[in-house]
């Protein structure tokens, strides 16, 4: 065989080699299971500076260390690098998404960014899109805001901030903003979208044979329950006070009522508190409020909110009316895309009402089509302001307290829930009726002219005004006009409010719970029942990491609740704990003659079984 023959076979063999190589590496690779190929491609997630603030406030709690790695997939010595730097962290105050601040960063920058999530989030609570333009131009303003508000206390060049879209892509990486419209119009009303959607909702309507009875609508709307307009006394004297927090009256309602007008739902109220010092100095009992009461810190209808009002309230409500009027068991609930509505709203129904089905409004039709956007609640925040006003005249007429006494130091969220209702009350069938004028005119009652009319919308802002001169205030009816407007503005909020809402959340996050609810759980609650409900959440725990179909939801609600609920208990259980080794160490009992010695480890079980809680929790 020649030397060139040769070269060529040799050529061939590794050619045949290659071959057999490649095939079995694509072999392999097609017999990787998703898992495994999933495990090859993951890549940890970087620690922001919120995870780690998390971590810390998870570890004061009582959780240990090794339960943290668990939790967050990390190494034992990143938890503890993390608890090292405590102070550092603690005082770092950045923006969502942040994982390190750079030192050169301008601190206004920093705000500006922290400000823009907060109304970006107001933006989405009201179903609004925001495009690229718009968050943009929005970060300017702010900047600008905030620039000329030091402006006072510095004599520097004005820093130059364009908002380029380098920035806005950094921006978004840092806060993990995504539900961004690049291109395009937003927040603006979708005239095309409502007129196709509303004999789309006629026909279902009439395949359904859905009566005005069966059809119900529902929304949300802010009210800050404790404002004057701007040129009273009062709001000047608020505005002037130290520390004054313009956005601690704001709380959220969500009413709703059938197309023919005849059942109002009891109504949802979400506030700051859950358990405000003003019910229990009037002893009152929530469960017995004419509203569902609920909390939020940021005074948002939740998706979670929303679907306990639906399954306690609304569906309840809704079959015993269709029952009590000989009317079939099905209904509809009509409601706008907001983020706290479910698109699965069905599936998280009980049992006992899934004849009740959900439609929903197209993007941006709300104010074209919604009906309680339609003259209700704007009807019942004038009935608000008049049973406000009403109350005020009552009070400085029949006792010894002025006006200024009654607003600063009486007034509080228990009258406020009592003229809620009133309000409510007070918004007549008619107008709940006539609101299905633009999306369902037939269901819509002819006009009686022989019946007695509700008083028209102006007779009540005249009343406001004589209420409020009866009472010492120059107002006029544009003055409460103003005020009214100032309710549908808490989704477009001004950079001082802005401001003010970022100083609250910053506070919720460091805050502990109030030390007099935390007596009374001491005062009501022995030792031995927090040992014992602290096994029981142990054991829940276990059951739904081992049986739960989505263990990741799971592993969310339940690290929710010991964070919120049972870190609480522990805590009280570590108190007691310091508290009785500092007796002990302080004062001993003297043992009395022939009494047997009291075992010094039985004080410390108490907390020490406890104190496993949370490994369970984090472990899920």
């Amino acid at each position: 065989m020649s030397k060139e023959e040769q070269v060529q076979t040799d050529l061939g063999d590794f050619s045949t080699f290659s071959l057999k190589i490649f095939e079995r590496c694509s072999s392999t690779v097609r017999n990787m299971g998703p898992k495994q190929a999933a495990a090859e491609k993951r890549t940890k997630e970087k620690i922001t500076v919120v995870m780690k603030k998390e971590i810390i406030r998870k570890h004061d709690d009582g959780m240990r260390v090794t339960d943290l790695a668990r939790e967050y997939g990390r190494n034992t010595s990143t938890i503890g690098t993390i608890l090292k730097m405590r102070e550092k962290i603690l005082a770092m105050d950045a923006a969502k998404g942040v994982t390190r601040i750079m030192p050169n960063r301008p601190a206004v920058l920093e705000e500006v960014e922290k400000l823009l999530l907060i109304w970006m989030k107001e933006k989405q609570r009201a179903g609004d899109t925001v495009t690229e333009a718009v968050i943009c131009e929005k970060a300017k303003a702010l900047h600008a805001d905030l620039i000329q508000q030091q402006a006072g206390s510095s004599d520097a060049e004005p820093e130059v901030f364009k908002a380029s879209r380098g920035w806005f892509e950094r921006f978004k990486t840092r806060s993990g903003v995504h539900s961004v419209v690049r291109h395009g119009e937003a927040a603006s009303s979708d005239a095309p979208a409502a007129e196709k959607f509303a004999p789309e909702f006629l026909q279902v309507v009439a395949d359904q044979g859905y009566l005005p009875q069966q059809v119900f609508n529902c929304d949300e709307t802010g009210l800050f329950w404790k404002r004057m307009p701007k040129r009273t006394f009062l709001t000047q004297e608020e505005a002037k006070l130290p520390g004054h927090k313009p956005m601690k009256d704001r709380l959220t309602l969500l009413f709703c009522a059938n197309a023919s007008g005849d059942l109002k739902i009891k109504p949802m109220l979400v506030y700051q508190s859950e358990n405000p010092r003003a019910f229990k100095k009037h002893k009152i009992d929530k469960g017995k409020l004419r509203v569902l009461w609920r909390s939020n810190s940021k005074v948002w209808v939740t998706c979670v909110l929303f679907v306990e009002w639906v399954n306690l309230v609304f569906d309840p409500a809704v079959k015993q009316y269709l029952l009590d009027k000989d009317l079939p068991l099905k209904a509809m609930l009509l409601m706008d895309n907001a983020p706290a509505h479910p698109p699965g709203l069905e599936d998280e129904l009980l049992q006992d009402f899934r004849f009740i089905k959900s439609m929903f409004l197209p993007p941006n039709t709300t104010p074209l089509l919604q009906p309680m956007d339609q003259q209700v609640i704007t009807n019942f925040k004038k009935l608000y302001t008049r049973e406000l006003f009403r109350r005020c005249f009552e009070v400085t007429d029949t006792t010894n307290l002025t006006l200024r006494d009654f607003w600063k130091n009486h007034f509080d969220i228990a009258g406020c829930v009592r003229m809620i209702v009133t309000a409510w009350d007070r918004v007549s069938q008619r107008v709940l009726n006539s609101a299905w004028r633009k999306l369902w005119p037939d269901c819509v009652a002819k006009i009686d002219t022989g019946a007695s009319a509700p008083a028209p919308e102006t007779t009540v802002l005249e009343d406001i005004v004589s209420l409020a001169r009866d009472i010492g205030l120059e107002v006029t009816v544009e003055d409460v006009c103003e005020l009214l407007e100032e309710h549908d503005q808490d989704q477009e909020l001004s950079t001082e409010e802005l401001v003010e809402l970022q100083a609250e959340a910053t506070q919720e996050e460091t805050q502990t719970p109030l030390e007099e609810e935390e007596a009374e759980v001491e005062e009501h609650v022995s030792s031995t029942e927090l040992k014992d409900i602290c096994r029981q959440w142990e054991s829940v725990q276990r059951f739904a990491r081992q049986h739960h179909p989505d263990k990741s939801l799971a592993r969310d609600l339940a690290n929710t609740f010991d964070t919120r609920v049972m870190s609480s208990f522990r805590g009280i259980l570590k108190r007691r704990q310091k508290q009785q080794s500092m007796d002990r160490f302080v004062t001993k009992k003297p043992r009395v003659e022939g009494e047997p010695a009291a075992p010094e480890a039985s004080q410390p079980e108490t907390v020490a079984a406890c104190s496993s809680a949370p490994s369970t929790s984090s472990a899920t």
